[in-house]
């Protein structure tokens, strides 16, 4: 392998690429991005609507601060520090059903709120964490969390009373210290003692005699005691109507082997051991659901049997005859995720989100409180695994109406379902996401965010809960992040373009108002000062006819040999080719500097990406490194065929997903792209965490061929041209130890043409300007040395 030993300045050919160089260098993108501005960021509403607080930066100090402005004035203001204290976010409160009331945990305390007149209270102070305040009893109590129990605060006497008295251990083992477990010897002292002594056995008589008159004495109803063995308690829950008790048990799987991720560079001068996740295919963690009935002191138990092919087999396991042999002689129910609920507005239903573990279906099921039975909702299936945008989203619209959001059609929607009927109803329809949900506070309508105008764009609509024409709400071009205030009077919107960075917005909640800026502090005059390009947004088809949405940046003066290079984002699940302001906002400036050095560049939502329905999310199933990669390849083709690109003066590089993507292309591909720069890649993804991972390529000892077609370990003996990796070696979420087993097969191998940087004190995302400087300027030396020699 060759030593890198670079030189502090970029090598750089003709006088043109100087002088573009004074302006643009790899120095001043990597360098603290500062120098770019200040965007505001979290926007907050307060609890009655008039004020919004966001953290904003203006004033380039070390860290955010946080600013508010007021509907009347739009001028933003640094909030003191009592205003901080003060600050109760309308997110974090819980209403009673008129919204005449409401109610918030903080400092660990609970708090009640009249809003006319506006009159706040503290439930309890203590010492203890108080949490998850909820109205129940019909709005006369409000309940909360206190020491893994209930407790309801009554509002019109004050009186606090214990709800529920849960406790870790079974009641056998609490109460194992009053069974008679006394020997022969011990029972024959005992009643020698009584025989001998008589003050021990009148004072014996005594006290059973008033045991026996207190036993009959008319008492107060116990609290029930429910023993949750050495689970973790979560979710507790109490219906509207105070009735019912809703929680989950949660227990980790025991002897799951953790990893360590070694810290050479420490202040101690010792090496440490960062304690790190464990591995895919780990054992999996158990949950169940139980519901409560105070009135008729029952505990229920929620059983799967019932769920709609619990026992199907995913379709993958045809690979395996021998594996399939033995599974279908007896299928057991799959193993299932209770992943949340909610109780209907007057407690006579919950409705309870189920998933199967291995991600291939969801199943919504309703629980009538009446017959403590349960009916399906709906369930959605996947021989790849269930997601998408919306995947978790589900409520009540009313007592008898449950809404939800699916891709059963192709593209994530809003559906609603009514419990008596079963009758389904789909809300909303198209070639495009509903990204995000919000029902209104009269129930009447959604607010939403989709990608219908463009699928690089996102826009704000309101849509009633009927169906029917959705009315659109924002109409700047690029992403429009709405947050709508308590009394949805006002729009509040992050608003950013591909070449600019993002603002606050101010717009009143109504068809066709315009939106006022509030903010102007997200650039710089040192970064206007440079035309940065507003990439072209176009679209190209795949070998299998497919439409794939890429950005494109184009030189105005292309070099004579004419070289081009394409960046593959990361995550997969993520979506780049937009008209947003990038959350790759280094690439994206990257890329205006290679377009000023005469490369044509190109960043293409591959296979896999985000804002494209779910066959695009899946379309990576089994085989990372299938269509993903094609896609990279058939982009590459389209740069030769339109553009006249030199198909052999071609690079490819990315972070993540995107090293890894580059690593599969070098090795599979190795005609197609003569350099490569695999920035922090995964190289063999049984390495890699359970969760992203068994969703893909299910799991390595279930699914090996799918894990041997996806790494890029077993195919590195294909490399024939120039590879350029970098790593962190400090990276928690890809550990090094991929890199380091993809050296060792690199040099088992023999192979030549490749190069290792690693940054002792990096974690997967670089923070410090000097790391991204070093690796960007080694990026920018692989493709000038070798793209244009």
């Amino acid at each position: 392998m060759r030593l890198l030993f670079f030189s502090c300045f970029l090598w750089v050919a003709g006088a043109q690429a100087q002088q573009t160089l004074e302006k643009l260098t790899v120095e001043k993108i990597m360098r603290d991005p500062k120098w770019i501005g200040s965007s505001p960021a979290n926007p907050m509403w307060s609890a009655d609507g008039k004020t919004l607080y966001f953290s904003w930066n203006p004033d380039k100090t070390p860290a955010d601060s946080l600013y508010y402005i007021t509907r009347e004035n739009k001028i933003p203001v640094k909030a003191t520090a009592a205003q901080k204290v003060a600050l109760v976010p309308e997110i974090n409160l819980a209403y009673n059903k008129k919204r005449s009331a409401y109610a918030y945990a903080k400092d660990g305390d609970i708090f009640y709120t009249t809003i006319k007149p506006l009159k706040t209270r503290r439930v309890m102070r203590s010492a203890d964490l108080e949490f998850n305040p909820q109205f129940s009893f019909n709005d006369t109590k409000l309940v909360y969390n206190r020491n893994q129990n209930l407790y309801a605060w009554d509002i019109s006497s004050g009186e606090t009373v214990q709800l529920t008295r849960i406790q870790t251990g079974s009641p056998a083992t609490r109460n194992s210290s009053a069974r008679d477990n006394d020997t022969q010897q011990e029972k024959w002292l005992k009643e020698d003692q009584l025989n001998i002594f008589v003050i021990l056995k009148q004072r014996k008589e005594k006290r059973e005699a008033t045991e026996g008159y207190n036993k009959n004495l008319p008492k107060e109803k116990e609290l029930r005691v429910i023993g949750i063995d050495d689970k973790n308690l979560q979710n507790l829950n109490i219906s509207p109507d105070g009735r019912f008790i809703s929680y989950r048990l949660f227990k980790s799987a025991a002897g799951n082997k953790g990893t360590v991720v070694p810290n050479y560079v420490t202040e101690t001068g010792f090496t440490t051991d960062i304690p790190a996740r464990t591995k895919v295919g780990e054992l999996p963690a158990s949950s169940e659901f139980f519901i409560y009935d105070r009135e008729k002191d029952t505990l229920y138990n929620i059983k799967t049997d019932s769920l709609a092919g619990i026992k199907d087999l995913p379709d993958y396991v045809k690979d395996y005859p021998a594996q399939l042999a033995g599974k279908t002689k007896k299928p057991g129910n799959r193993s299932v995720n209770f992943s949340g609920a909610s109780w209907s507005p007057t407690g006579g239903y919950i409705l309870i989100d189920i998933r199967a573990l291995d991600n291939k279906d969801r199943w919504l099921m309703v629980w009538d409180a009446a017959t403590a039975k349960m009916k399906t909702a709906s369930r959605q299936r996947n021989e790849a695994w269930v997601g998408g945008p919306g995947a978790y989203s589900r409520g009540w619209l009313d007592d008898n109406t449950i809404w939800f959001q699916s891709e059963a059609s192709g593209y994530s929607h809003l559906y609603k379902m009514e419990v008596k009927s079963g009758s389904t109803t789909m809300i909303t329809s198209g070639n495009y996401e509903v990204q995000d949900a919000q029902l209104s506070k009269d129930r009447k309508h959604f607010y939403i965010t989709t990608n219908e105008v463009h699928p690089g764009e996102k826009h704000f609509y309101r849509v009633p809960v009927t169906g029917g024409p959705a009315q659109r709400l924002s109409y700047m071009e690029g992403n429009n992040q709405a947050f709508l205030s308590p009394d949805e009077k006002t729009i509040a919107i992050l608003y950013s373009y591909s070449n600019k960075p993002t603002e606050l917005f101010l717009q009143d909640n109504a068809v066709g108002k315009k939106p006022v800026q509030v903010t102007d502090k997200a650039t710089t005059e040192e970064f206007n000062s440079y035309a940065w390009r507003d990439p072209e947004l176009v679209t190209f088809k795949a070998r299998d006819g497919a439409s794939v949405y890429a950005r494109l940046y184009k030189p105005s003066n292309p070099d004579p040999k004419k070289p081009a290079v394409i960046f593959v984002h990361g995550a997969g699940y993520l979506q780049n080719a937009h008209k947003w302001w990038s959350s790759y906002f280094r690439e994206y400036m990257f890329h205006n500097l290679l377009a000023d050095e005469g490369y044509y560049v190109m960043d293409i939502d591959y296979r896999g990406s985000a804002g494209y329905g779910r066959d695009w999310r899946t379309g990576i199933y089994q085989h990372m490194g299938g269509k993903d990669l094609s896609d990279n390849v058939d982009a590459a083709a389209f740069l030769v065929e339109k553009f006249g690109v030199d198909k052999k003066r071609i690079g490819i590089y990315g972070g993540s997903y995107g090293g890894f993507i580059t690593l599969m292309g070098l090795f599979t591909t190795p005609d197609v792209f003569a350099a490569g720069a695999a920035l922090r890649p995964v190289t063999d993804w049984a390495n890699y965490n359970h969760g992203y991972t068994a969703n893909i390529l299910n799991e390595p000892f279930n699914d090996s061929i799918a894990y041997r077609k996806s790494s890029p370990l077993y195919h590195a003996a294909g490399l024939k041209n120039h590879l350029l990796i970098c790593h962190g070696m400090v990276d928690v979420n890809v550990h090094y130890q991929d890199v380091v087993k993809l050296t060792q097969r690199l040099i088992e191998l023999k192979k030549d043409n490749w190069e290792l940087a690693s940054y002792p004190m990096e974690d997967h995302g670089f923070v410090e300007p000097s790391s991204w400087t070093d690796e960007y300027k080694r990026i920018f030396k692989l493709f000038e040395t070798v793209l244009k020699r």
